[in-house]
Protein backbone atom coordinates (compact mmCIF):
# COMPACT_ATOMS: atom_id res chain seq x y z
CA UNK A 1 0.00 0.00 0.00
CA UNK A 2 0.59 3.73 -0.47
CA UNK A 3 2.26 5.32 2.68
CA UNK A 4 0.08 6.24 5.54
CA UNK A 5 -2.50 9.22 5.19
CA UNK A 6 -1.19 11.58 8.22
CA UNK A 7 -4.63 12.74 7.82
CA UNK A 8 -5.23 17.09 8.98
CA UNK A 9 -7.50 18.94 11.71
CA UNK A 10 -10.74 18.72 10.81
CA UNK A 11 -12.02 22.16 8.76
CA UNK A 12 -14.89 22.77 9.19
CA UNK A 13 -14.90 25.91 6.82
CA UNK A 14 -13.92 24.04 3.85
CA UNK A 15 -16.68 21.20 4.82
CA UNK A 16 -19.05 23.56 4.91
CA UNK A 17 -18.53 25.74 1.27
CA UNK A 18 -18.60 22.77 -1.04
CA UNK A 19 -21.71 21.93 -3.67
CA UNK A 20 -21.55 19.56 -6.17
CA UNK A 21 -23.16 20.32 -9.90
CA UNK A 22 -24.99 17.02 -9.91
CA UNK A 23 -25.41 17.27 -13.86
CA UNK A 24 -22.14 18.12 -14.63
CA UNK A 25 -21.31 14.79 -12.26
CA UNK A 26 -23.87 12.42 -14.47
CA UNK A 27 -22.91 14.06 -17.68
CA UNK A 28 -19.21 13.11 -16.70
CA UNK A 29 -20.22 9.80 -15.81
CA UNK A 30 -21.50 9.33 -18.88
CA UNK A 31 -18.59 10.54 -21.04
CA UNK A 32 -16.15 8.03 -18.99
CA UNK A 33 -18.19 5.33 -19.97
CA UNK A 34 -17.42 5.91 -23.51
CA UNK A 35 -14.14 6.55 -23.35
CA UNK A 36 -13.38 2.72 -22.84
CA UNK A 37 -12.62 1.54 -25.81
CA UNK A 38 -9.10 -0.83 -25.50
CA UNK A 39 -8.96 -4.06 -27.65
CA UNK A 40 -7.05 -6.91 -28.27
CA UNK A 41 -3.71 -6.98 -26.49
CA UNK A 42 -4.61 -3.79 -24.54
CA UNK A 43 -7.84 -4.81 -23.39
CA UNK A 44 -6.21 -8.22 -21.29
CA UNK A 45 -2.99 -6.34 -20.10
CA UNK A 46 -6.01 -3.95 -18.76
CA UNK A 47 -7.69 -6.82 -17.39
CA UNK A 48 -4.20 -8.49 -15.89
CA UNK A 49 -4.27 -4.97 -14.10
CA UNK A 50 -7.80 -5.11 -12.67
CA UNK A 51 -6.82 -8.43 -11.28
CA UNK A 52 -4.02 -6.95 -9.33
CA UNK A 53 -6.46 -4.37 -7.69
CA UNK A 54 -8.98 -6.71 -6.64
CA UNK A 55 -9.71 -7.21 -3.44
CA UNK A 56 -10.88 -10.69 -3.22
CA UNK A 57 -13.86 -10.89 -0.81
CA UNK A 58 -16.32 -13.50 0.94
CA UNK A 59 -18.93 -11.67 3.30
CA UNK A 60 -21.68 -14.08 3.78
CA UNK A 61 -22.81 -15.72 6.90
CA UNK A 62 -22.18 -19.05 5.89
CA UNK A 63 -18.38 -18.53 5.61
CA UNK A 64 -16.31 -21.57 7.14
CA UNK A 65 -12.45 -21.75 7.31
CA UNK A 66 -12.56 -23.58 4.08
CA UNK A 67 -14.01 -21.31 1.85
CA UNK A 68 -11.75 -18.76 3.49
CA UNK A 69 -8.89 -20.94 2.61
CA UNK A 70 -9.89 -21.87 -1.28
CA UNK A 71 -10.56 -17.46 -1.13
CA UNK A 72 -7.03 -17.05 -0.37
CA UNK A 73 -5.72 -19.98 -2.69
CA UNK A 74 -7.61 -18.01 -5.65
CA UNK A 75 -6.09 -15.00 -4.23
CA UNK A 76 -2.24 -16.49 -4.62
CA UNK A 77 -3.29 -17.69 -8.28
CA UNK A 78 -6.09 -16.01 -9.90
CA UNK A 79 -5.67 -16.38 -13.36
CA UNK A 80 -4.72 -19.83 -14.58
CA UNK A 81 -1.13 -21.08 -14.88
CA UNK A 82 -1.73 -21.87 -18.74
CA UNK A 83 -3.24 -18.65 -19.50
CA UNK A 84 -0.79 -16.49 -18.10
CA UNK A 85 2.22 -18.62 -19.74
CA UNK A 86 0.36 -18.04 -23.27
CA UNK A 87 0.24 -14.08 -22.35
CA UNK A 88 4.04 -14.54 -21.07
CA UNK A 89 3.14 -13.41 -18.16
CA UNK A 90 3.82 -16.90 -15.91
CA UNK A 91 6.79 -15.16 -13.54
CA UNK A 92 5.21 -11.86 -13.04
CA UNK A 93 3.94 -12.64 -9.60
CA UNK A 94 0.19 -12.05 -10.60
CA UNK A 95 -2.06 -11.96 -7.66
CA UNK A 96 -5.06 -9.97 -6.44
CA UNK A 97 -4.77 -6.92 -4.44
CA UNK A 98 -5.81 -8.90 -0.65
CA UNK A 99 -8.45 -10.80 0.22
CA UNK A 100 -11.38 -9.00 2.71
CA UNK A 101 -13.30 -11.03 5.25
CA UNK A 102 -15.15 -10.77 8.29
CA UNK A 103 -13.29 -10.29 11.74
CA UNK A 104 -14.07 -13.52 12.63
CA UNK A 105 -12.15 -15.33 9.70
CA UNK A 106 -8.92 -12.98 9.62
CA UNK A 107 -7.11 -16.19 11.89
CA UNK A 108 -8.40 -18.47 8.98
CA UNK A 109 -7.03 -16.61 5.82
CA UNK A 110 -3.91 -15.50 7.59
CA UNK A 111 -3.27 -19.03 8.62
CA UNK A 112 -3.90 -20.25 4.98
CA UNK A 113 -1.70 -17.48 3.03
CA UNK A 114 1.11 -18.32 5.83
CA UNK A 115 1.09 -22.18 4.69
CA UNK A 116 0.73 -20.88 0.66
CA UNK A 117 3.87 -19.02 1.05
CA UNK A 118 2.19 -15.59 0.59
CA UNK A 119 2.90 -12.08 1.72
CA UNK A 120 -1.43 -11.32 0.43
CA UNK A 121 -2.13 -9.01 2.78
CA UNK A 122 -5.82 -10.27 4.70
CA UNK A 123 -7.65 -6.81 4.86
CA UNK A 124 -11.01 -7.33 7.55
CA UNK A 125 -14.03 -4.82 7.24
CA UNK A 126 -15.24 -4.07 11.04
CA UNK A 127 -16.59 -1.59 13.22
CA UNK A 128 -20.28 -2.59 13.25
CA UNK A 129 -20.00 -3.74 9.26
CA UNK A 130 -22.27 -3.04 7.48
CA UNK A 131 -24.54 -0.92 9.35
CA UNK A 132 -22.11 0.59 12.07
CA UNK A 133 -24.94 0.60 14.73
CA UNK A 134 -22.92 -0.84 17.83
CA UNK A 135 -21.90 0.70 20.40
CA UNK A 136 -18.32 3.17 19.83
CA UNK A 137 -16.61 0.83 22.11
CA UNK A 138 -17.51 -2.32 20.38
CA UNK A 139 -16.60 -0.81 17.27
CA UNK A 140 -13.59 -0.13 18.43
CA UNK A 141 -12.71 -3.57 19.86
CA UNK A 142 -13.60 -5.25 16.43
CA UNK A 143 -10.61 -3.34 15.26
CA UNK A 144 -8.18 -3.82 17.53
CA UNK A 145 -9.20 -8.09 17.53
CA UNK A 146 -8.83 -7.97 13.50
CA UNK A 147 -5.24 -6.16 14.13
CA UNK A 148 -4.42 -8.67 16.19
CA UNK A 149 -5.53 -11.61 13.98
CA UNK A 150 -3.19 -10.10 11.56
CA UNK A 151 -4.83 -8.17 9.52
CA UNK A 152 -2.79 -5.39 7.56
CA UNK A 153 -5.89 -3.32 6.07
CA UNK A 154 -9.04 -2.48 8.17
CA UNK A 155 -12.11 -1.65 6.51
CA UNK A 156 -14.31 0.57 8.72
CA UNK A 157 -17.85 2.06 8.14
CA UNK A 158 -18.39 5.54 9.13
CA UNK A 159 -21.71 6.17 11.12
CA UNK A 160 -24.18 7.35 8.58
CA UNK A 161 -26.44 8.94 10.93
CA UNK A 162 -23.73 11.60 11.99
CA UNK A 163 -22.74 12.16 8.31
CA UNK A 164 -26.95 12.52 7.66
CA UNK A 165 -27.33 14.69 10.70
CA UNK A 166 -24.32 17.09 9.80
CA UNK A 167 -22.15 16.06 12.84
CA UNK A 168 -18.98 16.29 10.82
CA UNK A 169 -17.17 16.99 14.25
CA UNK A 170 -18.28 13.59 16.17
CA UNK A 171 -17.50 11.91 13.09
CA UNK A 172 -13.80 13.06 12.46
CA UNK A 173 -14.07 12.28 16.00
CA UNK A 174 -14.77 8.70 15.63
CA UNK A 175 -12.72 7.83 12.51
CA UNK A 176 -10.36 9.41 14.46
CA UNK A 177 -10.35 7.14 16.86
CA UNK A 178 -10.59 4.08 14.46
CA UNK A 179 -7.53 5.06 12.55
CA UNK A 180 -5.69 4.73 15.84
CA UNK A 181 -6.98 1.18 16.91
CA UNK A 182 -5.85 0.11 13.55
CA UNK A 183 -2.29 1.13 14.71
CA UNK A 184 -0.24 -0.01 11.79
CA UNK A 185 -2.79 -1.41 9.57
CA UNK A 186 -4.07 0.52 6.55
CA UNK A 187 -7.64 1.67 7.29
CA UNK A 188 -10.15 2.01 4.13
CA UNK A 189 -13.16 4.16 5.17
CA UNK A 190 -16.63 2.86 3.57
CA UNK A 191 -19.07 5.65 3.25
CA UNK A 192 -22.14 3.68 2.39
CA UNK A 193 -22.93 6.47 -0.19
CA UNK A 194 -26.49 4.58 -1.08
CA UNK A 195 -27.44 6.00 2.99
CA UNK A 196 -25.75 9.53 2.24
CA UNK A 197 -28.58 10.88 0.31
CA UNK A 198 -27.06 13.69 -1.71
CA UNK A 199 -23.43 14.43 -3.96
CA UNK A 200 -23.05 17.09 -1.41
CA UNK A 201 -22.95 14.63 1.09
CA UNK A 202 -20.89 12.41 -0.29
CA UNK A 203 -18.52 14.85 -1.00
CA UNK A 204 -18.30 16.10 2.53
CA UNK A 205 -17.90 12.64 3.90
CA UNK A 206 -15.27 11.96 2.01
CA UNK A 207 -13.01 14.70 2.66
CA UNK A 208 -13.72 14.30 6.55
CA UNK A 209 -12.62 10.86 5.89
CA UNK A 210 -9.31 11.84 4.46
CA UNK A 211 -8.95 14.20 7.04
CA UNK A 212 -9.24 11.65 10.09
CA UNK A 213 -6.82 10.16 8.28
CA UNK A 214 -8.30 7.47 6.30
CA UNK A 215 -5.88 5.57 3.73
CA UNK A 216 -8.72 4.57 1.55
CA UNK A 217 -12.01 5.37 1.22
CA UNK A 218 -14.32 3.40 -0.09
CA UNK A 219 -17.88 3.17 -1.67
CA UNK A 220 -20.09 0.88 -0.02
CA UNK A 221 -20.54 -2.60 2.39
CA UNK A 222 -21.92 -4.18 -0.95
CA UNK A 223 -24.89 -4.84 1.23
CA UNK A 224 -26.73 -1.16 0.40
CA UNK A 225 -29.29 -1.15 -2.33
CA UNK A 226 -27.00 1.08 -4.19
CA UNK A 227 -23.85 0.48 -3.88
CA UNK A 228 -20.30 1.79 -6.60
CA UNK A 229 -21.65 4.03 -9.45
CA UNK A 230 -19.65 6.04 -11.98
CA UNK A 231 -21.01 9.40 -10.39
CA UNK A 232 -20.73 9.04 -7.14
CA UNK A 233 -17.27 7.82 -7.73
CA UNK A 234 -16.46 10.48 -9.72
CA UNK A 235 -17.68 12.94 -6.67
CA UNK A 236 -15.31 10.89 -4.58
CA UNK A 237 -12.38 10.90 -6.85
CA UNK A 238 -12.37 14.18 -7.44
CA UNK A 239 -12.94 14.48 -3.53
CA UNK A 240 -9.31 12.54 -3.48
CA UNK A 241 -7.74 15.42 -6.22
CA UNK A 242 -8.95 18.45 -4.19
CA UNK A 243 -6.85 16.61 -0.43
CA UNK A 244 -3.95 15.95 -2.60
CA UNK A 245 -4.18 19.42 -4.01
CA UNK A 246 -4.43 20.92 -0.69
CA UNK A 247 -2.45 18.73 1.58
CA UNK A 248 0.29 16.73 -0.56
CA UNK A 249 -1.30 13.26 0.00
CA UNK A 250 -2.75 10.75 -1.56
CA UNK A 251 -5.82 8.44 -0.53
CA UNK A 252 -6.78 5.84 -2.52
CA UNK A 253 -10.00 4.79 -3.49
CA UNK A 254 -12.10 1.22 -3.73
CA UNK A 255 -15.20 1.04 -5.53
CA UNK A 256 -17.51 -1.58 -3.72
CA UNK A 257 -20.62 -4.05 -4.42
CA UNK A 258 -22.27 -5.11 -7.41
CA UNK A 259 -18.74 -4.80 -9.62
CA UNK A 260 -19.01 -8.28 -11.61
CA UNK A 261 -17.77 -8.10 -15.31
CA UNK A 262 -14.79 -7.63 -17.04
CA UNK A 263 -16.08 -4.76 -19.14
CA UNK A 264 -16.97 -2.97 -15.49
CA UNK A 265 -13.82 -3.58 -14.16
CA UNK A 266 -12.35 -1.64 -17.62
CA UNK A 267 -14.69 1.24 -17.13
CA UNK A 268 -13.26 1.56 -13.40
CA UNK A 269 -9.88 1.85 -14.47
CA UNK A 270 -10.64 4.15 -16.84
CA UNK A 271 -12.39 6.33 -14.49
CA UNK A 272 -9.21 6.10 -12.29
CA UNK A 273 -6.46 7.09 -14.90
CA UNK A 274 -8.97 9.98 -16.63
CA UNK A 275 -9.49 11.76 -13.28
CA UNK A 276 -6.34 11.16 -11.29
CA UNK A 277 -3.65 10.01 -13.38
CA UNK A 278 -1.69 6.64 -13.91
CA UNK A 279 -0.65 6.42 -10.72
CA UNK A 280 -3.70 5.80 -9.15
CA UNK A 281 -3.93 2.62 -11.48
CA UNK A 282 -2.05 0.19 -8.87
CA UNK A 283 -3.06 -1.72 -6.21
CA UNK A 284 -1.99 1.06 -3.60
CA UNK A 285 -3.81 3.50 -4.29
CA UNK A 286 -6.90 1.69 -6.28
CA UNK A 287 -8.73 -1.27 -5.31
CA UNK A 288 -12.13 -3.20 -6.99
CA UNK A 289 -14.20 -4.41 -3.61
CA UNK A 290 -15.23 -8.01 -5.82
CA UNK A 291 -16.22 -11.35 -5.37
CA UNK A 292 -17.53 -12.45 -8.71
CA UNK A 293 -15.94 -10.63 -10.67
CA UNK A 294 -12.69 -12.46 -10.84
CA UNK A 295 -14.46 -14.94 -12.82
CA UNK A 296 -15.65 -13.07 -15.39
CA UNK A 297 -12.13 -11.84 -15.91
CA UNK A 298 -10.80 -15.25 -16.16
CA UNK A 299 -13.42 -16.49 -18.58
CA UNK A 300 -12.27 -12.68 -21.10
CA UNK A 301 -8.48 -13.46 -20.93
CA UNK A 302 -9.15 -17.62 -21.71
CA UNK A 303 -11.57 -15.82 -24.83
CA UNK A 304 -8.33 -13.83 -25.50
CA UNK A 305 -5.96 -16.39 -25.14
CA UNK A 306 -7.80 -19.07 -26.75
CA UNK A 307 -10.80 -17.67 -29.27
CA UNK A 308 -13.43 -19.20 -27.11
CA UNK A 309 -15.58 -18.59 -24.07
CA UNK A 310 -14.87 -20.92 -21.27
CA UNK A 311 -18.11 -22.23 -19.35
CA UNK A 312 -17.73 -20.79 -15.70
CA UNK A 313 -17.24 -24.52 -14.38
CA UNK A 314 -14.03 -24.96 -16.08
CA UNK A 315 -12.88 -21.87 -13.75
CA UNK A 316 -11.23 -22.76 -10.54
CA UNK A 317 -13.51 -21.30 -8.03
CA UNK A 318 -12.89 -18.40 -6.22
Amino acid sequence: MSARNPGMPLDLQWVSKVRVNTQAVLKRAQQIQGHNKNKKQWQAAWLLRAVTCIDLTTLAGDDTPGNVHRLCMKATQPVRSDLLKSMDMQDKGVTTAAVCVYPSRVADAVKALKAANSSLPVASVATGFPAGQTSLKTRLEEVRMAVEDGAMEIDIVINRTLALTGQWEAMYDEVCQFREACGEAHMKSILAIGELGTYTNVYKASLVAMMAGSDFIKTSTGKESVNATYPVAIVMVRAIRDYFLKTGHKVGFKPAGGIRTAKESLVWLTLMKEELGDEWLSPHLFRLGASSLLADIERQIYHYVTGRYAAYHQMPMA
